[in-house]
């Protein structure tokens, strides 16, 4: 006989009390945070492929899935217009984001978090489930049921609040399966599980499932706090690496990186999704390659309290580095402040960085040339006309960038919509001022130092 969905085992019990504890926090899940996280995934009624955030929080799962459903529909699925999808491809490509998500955090097989079936004999059993259930049962003439083993129930579609914390984790169960098809065609079948009240945590709760308890907490190093911040809500670092790359490590660097004596893992490849925060303009981190030029041109912005997304159609922002952009790169790692000039005694690192010939002798010979004056500094413009002459860019000059911030009230109208800007690369080896009071300007300047962009009505879209 098939087991039922709602016979956990005590080591899935163990889990999901692990997982509690590692995304709330060892104290009681406080209620308004639990409450603005709980919400289904829906789309906004002025642009079919925009998932609305109801409330300051989940935007660390909201935005990652968003991302991914972009990166579907610009890459795996050109010629689709943003006004020409059904609710029924936008449903389609939201399991598929979805589905990419959990196939980079598998360890060993899939696991899916629902709701164990309620019927009216259930003490705590939501007034509007078993509404739901009377209701369906008046249309279609049938008497009001549990669900067969194996089926999963609906989610609730009431506003949150519906259950407290302890209720909603009472409730929760996990079906194991073997293949992505499997799970695609189950949230076909069950699309209620991702749009009703609880979607967004069911969704996170069987990425971290799919993980491994155990799996995350080596990745994170320190789990002292909650991957949800109890006081404010929103997700850390590491829950947001965890969306966009499948691992759940706490920093946004290239690789690991030796501090103290200790090894802080970092992004270990290029990837799918790219990343850009404000809080490297202030100095907080430093974002590295792998995030700043992903496979995709699709990259999530993090301002102090909120998570967005930035894309493109111009698929060549995301083309391969030329030999002149590598030397570009290498040349600002060792320039951190930004100042388009390195130190001359750094110069044979540089040139051994990029294979290029560093013996002493002719470093010598290219550090009097490039620095006549012994001022002790080499000119970024000096050292790409010697070693890079008249080499063509991958880069476009003028490009457009679209941006999504999934909150109603951080749109113009209260309406979820794309905000649509037309960027300008501008020809110049001095840095652009830093305008504090442009958050926008600020991350893209972390991508592209020399960036303008011209938005749609003169209106420059909210990070936050």
């Amino acid at each position: 006989m098939e087991e039922r969905l709602d016979e956990l085992s005590t080591k899935d019990r163990q889990e999901l009390r692990n997982i509690r504890t590692l995304l709330w926090g060892s104290n009681d899940v406080e209620q308004t945070i639990f409450q603005r996280w709980s919400q289904g995934f829906e789309f906004s009624e002025l642009e079919p492929s925009a998932l609305v955030q109801c409330q300051g929080g989940p935007c660390a799962v909201i935005a990652p899935v968003q991302a991914f459903l972009l990166k579907i529909l610009l890459m795996d699925t050109p010629g689709y217009s943003f006004y020409d999808l059904t609710a029924d491809k936008c449903r389609t490509v939201l399991i598929q984001a979805i589905c990419n998500i959990l196939m980079k955090c598998k360890e060993t097989k899939y696991r899916i978090v629902t709701l164990r079936a309620t019927d009216d004999a259930h003490e705590g059993t939501p007034s509007d489930v078993v509404d739901a259930a009377r209701v369906n049962s008046a249309e279609t003439g049938e008497s009001p049921s549990s669900p067969a083993p194996g089926q999963v129930p609906e989610a609730s579609d009431s506003q949150p609040g519906t259950w407290d914390p302890d209720q909603f984790h009472e409730r929760l169960t996990i079906k194991d399966m073997e293949s992505i098809d499997e799970v695609e065609k189950f949230y076909m079948e069950n699309h209620s599980l991702l749009s009703g009240q609880y979607g967004v945590l069911l969704f996170l709760y069987s990425v971290l499932v799919t993980k491994g308890i155990e799996n995350v907490v080596q990745e994170l190093n320190d789990t002292s706090e909650p991957l949800i911040h109890g006081t404010y809500g929103y997700g850390s670092q590491g829950l947001i690496n965890l969306m966009l790359t499948g691992r759940a490590v706490a920093h946004v660097w290239d690789n690991d990186e030796d501090v103290g004596g200790l090894k802080l893992r970092g992004i270990n490849q290029q990837s799918d999704i790219g990343f850009i925060t404000t809080m490297e303009q202030m100095r907080y981190c430093t974002v590295g390659s792998f995030y700043k030029n992903p496979k995709n041109p699709v990259w999530v912005m993090a301002s102090e309290t909120h998570l967005s997304v930035l894309f493109s159609t111009e698929k060549r922002l995301v083309s391969p580095e030329t030999p002149s952009e590598i030397a570009r790169r290498v040349f600002k790692s060792y320039d951190p402040e930004g100042n388009n000039f390195i130190p001359s005694v750094v110069l044979q690192d540089v040139l051994c960085t990029l294979d290029l010939v560093s013996d002493k002798e002719y470093v010598d010979i290219m550090r009097s040339k490039l620095d006549p004056e012994n001022l002790g500094i080499i000119l970024l413009n000096g050292f790409m006309d010697e070693f890079f002459p008249q080499e063509k860019r991958s880069m476009p000059d003028t490009f457009v960038l679209w941006h999504y911030n999934g909150i109603p009230g951080s749109n113009f109208g209260n309406k979820v919509k794309y905000s649509r800007g037309v960027a300008i690369l501008l020809e110049s080896d001095l840095k652009l001022m830093c305008n504090i009071s442009n958050p926008m300007l600020m991350c893209l300047q972390t991508k592209w130092p020399n960036i303008e962009v011209n938005w749609q009505e003169m209106r420059t879209p909210s990070l936050n």
